[in-house]
């Protein structure tokens, strides 16, 4: 009787584990991403996916959410194929936002996509915009 005790104890024991949310590890995601003019006040500003060469600077705005301990993401701006910066940004708490910037000079018309890379190299997201010659 005791051993079927035990045993029933373990089974519940068991199930309740496997079934506890506090088990399940929570991935760090992008909750929101963009490619902005600016960053005021931690808030992107001339969000868009099309620019014109004269901006001089864009902005990649990340916000990270899930992260259980500190970790680092990278963005990794690319001009057609070729990379063009490569920015590793601290991430400190469970929602951060955090961004990047990059210089467009005038003559660097035509596709581009920042990748924001996991704390494993990982895509989590990946942003599209052209630059253009109006």
């Amino acid at each position: 009787m005791k051993r079927q005790l035990y045993l029933l104890i373990a089974l519940v024991a068991l199930i309740g584990i496997s079934l506890s949310p506090a088990v399940t590890c929570k991935a760090q995601e992008v909750a929101y991403s963009a490619i902005c003019q600016d960053v005021i006040d931690r808030q992107p500003i001339g969000v868009g996916d099309s620019f014109d060469a004269s901006v001089g600077q864009l902005w990649c705005y990340t916000k990270i959410v899930g992260a259980e301990s500190p970790i680092e993401i990278t963005h990794v701006w690319y001009f057609g194929d070729t990379i063009r910066a490569r920015v590793d940004l601290a991430v400190r708490s469970a929602s951060w936002r955090t961004y990047s910037s990059k210089r467009i000079q005038a003559h660097e018309i035509g596709d581009w996509h920042v990748d924001v890379l996991g704390p494993q190299g990982q895509i989590l997201d990946r942003l599209w915009f052209k630059v253009t010659s109006y």
